[in-house]
């Protein structure tokens, strides 16, 4: 069983978004894409200024398995990555929300995100 946590949103691709008040968001990916990928050991993010597509490839995660592309859930502007994944990227393993969310995003619309799953329907996705 996932952990899925209610105040999020979700894309298809196993991404998770987190809306701020001030039209900024985190993202990251979700505990059962860590959980498939296995035990990450580096992680490539993109320049902070860099713009985003909703749906466009941001960075990759590699693990002992596989790489595998991540995907921006929403439209917008890189404000800050996670430093701390440089030297830890199994931090994505161990706590894929708090401790590892990957960007910081000033949202293009922050209406964007009523288009992404809900937790109830991401479980669903991935049952």
């Amino acid at each position: 069983m996932s952990n899925i946590p209610a105040d999020l949103k979700y894309a298809k691709s196993h991404e998770w978004l987190q809306v701020a008040a001030d039209g900024t968001a985190l993202v990251g990916i979700t505990d059962y894409a860590q959980n498939s990928l296995g035990d990450i050991t580096f992680v490539q993010l993109p320049k902070v200024g860099a713009t985003l597509k909703a749906g466009e490839s941001f960075g990759v995660v590699e693990s002992v398995k596989a790489a595998s592309d991540v995907y921006s859930p929403a439209a917008g502007t890189v404000l800050e990555v996670n430093p701390a994944l440089d030297a830890n990227p199994e931090k994505v393993n161990q706590d894929p929300y708090a401790g590892a969310w990957m960007l910081k995003l000033r949202l293009a619309n922050p209406a964007d995100a009523n288009a992404l799953l809900s937790a109830a329907d991401y479980a669903k996705l991935t049952a």
